[in-house]
């Protein structure tokens, strides 16, 4: 009775998000990851709902920090107003480079950030996924390119390969990036 009441209690805050019965997928991460080539601005231009992104112009920044870390700034132009939020992301074990894990707050733990696959010039496809007791499980699902307009194929390429590796698409939104500054 105890594990039923619990699941009621996660689910308004799964319901924000991708929620799905069974444990995440695991797919290939990219191999031979490189961080450094990695590292800059990333403009979103497809995701599954998240509830901390609610506006258009989103894009990342990444750069490594002098403790090895990486800063992890996000912006978004919401309610007329642009809005960031910086985060840390940490490489868990250099084996696999691209399985890095990424926090917004002292106070949480460090979420998965699997860097799928990525060129490094181009487009690069995000995934993460926690599962609850292997009964059900949130993800979140990003495609990201360098330019804010990228050719239509490069993000149905990207879309190709998560159904190819049984990740959900049913919910993936465009973002809008017309009509933005650079933040």
């Amino acid at each position: 009775m105890s594990s039923l009441y619990l699941l009621l209690l996660l689910l308004p805050l799964a319901a924000a998000q991708t929620f799905h019965w069974g444990p995440c997928p695991t797919p290939p991460v990219q191999p031979a990851f490189n961080l450094q080539q990695y590292l800059g601005r990333w403009y979103e231009m497809e995701k599954l709902p998240a509830s901390f992104e609610r506006g258009k112009c989103i894009e990342a920044n990444y750069s490594l920090r002098k403790d090895g870390t990486i800063r992890v700034l996000n912006s978004q132009f919401d309610r007329n107003k642009t809005r960031t939020g910086e985060g840390t992301a940490v490489v868990r074990d250099p084996r696999e480079a691209a399985k890095l894990g990424v926090s917004f707050s002292y106070f949480s733990p460090y979420s998965p950030y699997w860097v799928l696959s990525t060129d490094y010039s181009g487009f690069t496809v995000v995934y993460s996924c926690n599962d609850f007791f292997r009964v059900f499980h949130v993800d979140f699902a990003w495609i990201l390119t360098r330019s804010r307009f990228p050719p239509r194929e490069t993000v149905q390429n990207a879309k190709d390969l998560m159904t190819r590796e049984g990740i959900d698409l049913s919910g993936m939104k465009p973002t809008d990036q017309t009509g933005c500054k650079d933040n």
